[in-house]
Order: C-alpha cells, then sequence, then structure tokens
C-alpha cells in the first residue's frame, strides 16, 4: 500500500500557496502529487492513502479524483493538524491495516522513480528502507550517520553533517513503525517526527536498511527548487507540437499542446505550451513551462512557469527564473526595468513602472 502525505501549508512558496496546495502547483505543466502517484502505480503499488489538511483537502481531492484516471485506487485520510509525519503514519493506521507500506512526500520528485527501491523492499522485507542522496549542503536536511552499510544514526540539519547523505522524502516501512510511532515524544517544535521514530527502530534492534537514490531528486518546497525541477522535468521530454503555428519557429525538444496558437513568436525548448494558450509577438526560452489558456504577448519569457490562465503582455525586458500564479496579469506600464525575477499568487494583477 502507498501513502502520499499531502498536508502541510507551504509558507515557502506562498504567495502561491495562500490559494492552492502547494503540492498541487504544476511542474512541466502537471501538479507535482501527480509525479508521485504516478511512481507509485509503475512500482505496482495501487492502493494509496493521501493525507490531507483540512485547509487544502477539498482541493486536491478534486483535482485527484479517486484516482483512476492515474491508475491508482485513492482514499483521502484528514490529518486534523499538522503534528509531524510520524503522526500522519498513526492517522493512517486503520487504513494502511497494520501492514507495510510505502510513504512518500506529495511535494518530492525522483527521476527514476522508487520501482526498483520498492522491490528490494518486498524482497529483504526490513523493518524499514529509508532512501538517501547525495547533497552539496546536507545541513539543510536531515542527514543518515553510516558505520559501514549501516544506519546508526539521523541526525536533523546537523551543524556538523557527518556524512552528505540526506534523507529523501520517500520511506518504506513495516509494521514496527506503528509501535515506534506511538513510543516516541514529540519533538521541540510539537510534532513526532519520522527521523525520531526510525531512530527508535535502531535503538531497538530493528532492521533498517538504506539505498542511495541514482538520478535527481528534489523537494519542491522553495521557488528555486520549483524552477529546478521544472528544468529537470523537461529536459526529458519528446517534441510534439499539435497546436497551430502561424509564421512562428518551434526549436528543439518542444510540446506544444492542441489548441494553442502561435503567431508570428518563437519557442526554444526544451519548453511546454499548454492547450489553448496565446503566443503572439513573443519569445518563449528554454525551461519554460506555460499552462493552459495563458497568453504572453509582445514580451520574453525563459526558465520560468506561468500557470493557467495568466497572462503576459508588454514586457520592456525579459522575464525570467519566475513563477506566475493562476490568472494573473502582468504588464508593463512606464519606464523600462532592466531584470524582472518574480514569484506572483494567483489572481494577481501588476503593471511595472
Amino acid at each position: 500500500m502507498g501513502l502520499i502525505l499531502s498536508g502541510g501549508a507551504g509558507t515557502r512558496l506562498r504567495p502561491i500557496t495562500h490559494t492552492s496546495a502547494k503540492q498541487l502547483v504544476p511542474v512541466a505543466n502537471k501538479p507535482v502529487l501527480f509525479y508521485g502517484i504516478e511512481a507509485l502505480v509503475e512500482a505496482g503499488v495501487t492502493e494509496v492513502g493521501i493525507v490531507i489538511a483540512p485547509e487544502t483537502g477539498d482541493e486536491i481531492a478534486q483535482a485527484v479524483g479517486d484516482g483512476s484516471a492515474l491508475g491508482a485506487q485513492v482514499t483521502y485520510i484528514q490529518q486534523a493538524e499538522p503534528l509531524g509525519l510520524a503522526h500522519a503514519v498513526l492517522t493512517a493506521e486503520e487504513y494502511l491495516r497494520g501492514g507495510p507500506f510505502v510513504m512518500y512526500l506529495g511535494d518530492n520528485l525522483l527521476r527514476d522513480g522508487i520501482t526498483g527501491l520498492v522491490s528490494a523492499f518486498r524482497d529483504s522485507e526490513p523493518d524499514a528502507l529509508i532512501l538517501l542522496t547525495r547533497v552539496p549542503d546536507p545541513g539543510n536536511y536531515g542527514v543518515a550517520e553510516l558505520e559501514g552499510d549501516r544506519v546508526v544514526r539521523l541526525i536533523e540539519k546537523p551543524s556538523q553533517p557527518p556524512t552528505d547523505l540526506a534523507l529523501v522524502g520517500v520511506y518504506m516501512f513495516g509494521a514496527a513503525i506503528y509501535e515506534a510511532a506511538k513510543a516516541i515524544e514529540p519533538s521541540g517544535r510539537g510534532e513526532l517526527e519520522i527521523t525520531d521514530a526510525i531512530q527508535w527502530l535502531i535503538d531497538g534492534g530493528k532492521r533498517v536498511e538504506r539505498r542511495t537514490v541514482t538520478g535527481w531528486w528534489k523537494d519542491t518546497g522553495q521557488l528555486d527548487d520549483m524552477l529546478e525541477a521544472n528544468r529537470l522535468v523537461l529536459e526529458d521530454i519528446e517534441r510534439r507540437v499539435e497546436g497551430e503555428l502561424v509564421d512562428s519557429k518551434v526549436d528543439g525538444r518542444v510540446v506544444v499542446e492542441h489548441g494553442a496558437r502561435l503567431e508570428r513568436s518563437v519557442v526554444r525548448g526544451p519548453a511546454i505550451v499548454g492547450a489553448g494558450a496565446r503566443i503572439t509577438d513573443a519569445y518563449v526560452g528554454p525551461y519554460t513551462s506555460i499552462d493552459a489558456g495563458v497568453v504572453v504577448e509582445r514580451a520574453e519569457v525563459e526558465h520560468s512557469i506561468l500557470l493557467a490562465g495568466a497572462s503576459v503582455r508588454d514586457l520592456g525586458s525579459r522575464m525570467e527564473a519566475s513563477l506566475l500564479g493562476r490568472n494573473v496579469t502582468l504588464s508593463r506600464g512606464d519606464g523600462l526595468p532592466k531584470t524582472l525575477r518574480m514569484i506572483i499568487g494567483d489572481n494577481s494583477e501588476i503593471r511595472i513602472p
């Protein structure tokens, strides 16, 4: 069985997450949450519980539905308060029927999926299997301390990291995790930490195995990470042009969805232009995701994410490394700024002096 955690306020992506769940912010025009569901299904895990918060649960349920469109059977589990990942496990214990499961943080992306890792978990049946990846800044993550190949300690954001192996937001647990989650005390921030529960397993002599993730991993909780995840996903797209091109040029690996229209414009890939978008007298550069119904007129956009219904018009300089929310209107007033770098929430209207 699978458990996806989709609570959390998404404070690091505000103002976007004032009006939308962080797990539904799209990467390459697909909500981040969908990548996690698809990874589970690809690994043969089709029964999926999604832990939701009261504030964003309805929006997530509306987007995912019963999961059948993604090949899953989805059940929603309400977590009344964000009291930690181990608390989420206890909240879902009845749904999970006290058995083994894969836990996937809903704002994480793994390029190579988890099929091989789930297979290894099924074969060896440890009490826990944690995923690690090497990072340049381990002090910003939970870090695993090893003795040989054995995990001996998990440290949350250490000032002097013993290794560069950070915990990835995907975990695989046997039935012992429920006892562990009940045995630990809340941390200093008042949460039942999953790292404390895993440490309880280690200290109790339970078998905690680790695997090092190959390929990239991204936690999309911040703007730079979201843009980087968008770039990495776009690197793997294949050219597909189904929309209408009028005196326009499409270079490289570009997806132009059915119903999109380009007039007197250039799009350089990797990039994606969603259904119903209108690109007129404009330049769209690499690593840009333009969602459905977006309008770009007399403007240049590069390395950015534009959510559904946004419009960008008459900019006198190139917009780059930006995330525009749904139905944002961005246009230029008098004056000419040299550079634009923004994160703009849904339903905003901005005129640049």
